[in-house]
């Protein structure tokens, strides 16, 4: 099961990020368990577009990036890749400073030196710890999640709510409702997690980082990206799904609405459920934090170098690509100097939703253009089920983001 679980593991769990926490935190306090329903409508179509993003990668040896740079004119690859770039670095600045502040609570002294430190060990570990080890690490870093599945039984739950909140909708077009679901759309199905998939394969399929050696792309190399993905989006869905339920059981209650950090939500619960509440939240806080930095930057990294035909991946020696590593080290440090800055972080965070669902759309579009093309894929083309699901993740971000430009006219 180990070799099984790999990119598809690591993906699902970056994606409950301290910005994620906050996003469902949020969405718990305000809404209760009415949400809840929108975690499972996610969840085969993220499965479905990340499983198309693993394939893709397999198949062709290259990442999202490489194969727009053969197939598209260079202008849409440097717009969709910059604005990846910002919008990867303002979350990276986001989570970095959650996690300091997280930490803060848990041990006191300086929220800044935290932020410093945890920015810097995330790039030393990206530069210097050998990939297979590095690999393993954030599979380990994985487990932090069960944090938030912990919380859901220290805390009193109505389950019956839960219930209903998962199988029964309640659709309304109230301004707030649907923010909160462009919301959980928008954090849940990332553009940065496409880039990452598929570039972890072309790195399984490259042991000795050589660059773009494709791997077998038959059924049993297909049913391993499956089963992968279909873990990995799970795991992501069943902790947002119990971050959801800790913040309605405990904050919606009381009355808390608004909730504009996960330590906000960290604080907040050990006011109302108590300190092992607290202490488990703001320690998986951290723990998700170092899973998702050195995704957020390796992902900016891969997307530049391969667009620049730059030499690029986690198993290439520093010497060997410099750029690559030096994309990785300057998005964690423009990240970092975020947090000293007058920049609202969670406004920034806002900003980087909306540039994440703008870049989202076109980059889903030619994904699914080039993996339907026997020139691009051979004769591993995208069987007509997993299609129609990429297609209608496709249209569901788009129309996620109809509605976001919407509420922003209001």
């Amino acid at each position: 099961m180990r070799k099984i679980l790999g990119p598809g593991l690591i993906t699902g769990a970056s994606d409950d990020d301290p910005s994620g926490i906050a996003t469902y935190s949020q969405v718990g306090a305000q809404f209760g368990y009415g949400l809840l329903w929108t975690l499972l409508f996610t969840y085969p179509l993220m499965a479905a577009i990340q499983e198309i993003s693993g394939r893709m990668g397999s198949v062709t040896g290259r990442g999202i990036a490489g194969n727009l740079r053969r197939e598209y004119p260079p202008l849409l690859g440097y717009v969709l890749v910059a604005l990846l770039s910002v919008a990867n670095t303002i979350n990276l600045g986001a989570d970095v400073g959650a996690m300091g502040a997280a930490l803060q609570l848990l041990i006191a002294g300086p929220a800044w030196a935290y932020v410093c430190f945890f920015g810097l060990l995330s790039v030393l570990l990206a530069v210097f710890v050998r990939y297979t080890r590095y690999a393993s690490l954030l599979k380990w870093l994985c487990l932090s999640l069960l944090s938030y599945v912990v919380c859901v039984f220290v805390v009193e739950v109505s389950w019956p709510q839960v219930v209903r909140g998962l199988l029964r909708p309640t659709l309304t077009v109230h301004a707030d409702y649907v923010m909160a679901i462009v919301a959980v759309f928008g954090t849940t199905i990332s553009p940065y997690l496409f880039f990452w998939q598929a570039q972890q394969e072309v790195e399984e399929g490259d042991p000795r980082g050589n660059g773009g050696r494709r791997r077998k792309s038959g059924h049993a190399e297909f049913k391993r990206i499956r089963l992968d993905t279909l873990v990995g989006m799970g795991l992501s869905n069943v902790v947002a799904i119990c971050i959801i339920i800790a913040a309605a059981a405990t904050l919606h209650p009381q009355g808390v609405t608004t909730i504009e950090s996960a330590a906000q939500a960290a604080e907040a619960l050990r006011r109302l459920a108590g300190p092992l509440t607290f202490v488990v939240f703001a320690v998986g806080i951290i723990g998700t934090g170092l899973l998702t930095l050195p995704v957020l930057a390796a992902s900016a990294a891969y997307a530049v170098g391969e667009l620049l035909s730059w030499p690029v991946g986690l198993r290439q020696r520093p010497g060997g690509a410099k750029a690559f590593y030096a994309v990785i080290a300057v998005a964690t440090l423009l990240g970092c100097l975020l947090n000293f800055t007058s920049v609202n972080p969670m406004r920034a965070l806002y900003w980087s939703a909306v540039l994440n669902g703008v870049v989202a759309v076109p980059v889903m579009f030619a994904m699914m253009h080039m993996s339907t093309r026997a020139a691009v894929m051979g004769s591993a083309t995208l069987p007509r089920g997993l299609a129609w699901l990429g297609w209608a993740a496709t249209a569901v971000m788009a129309l996620t983001v109809i509605a976001m430009a919407l509420s922003a006219l209001r």
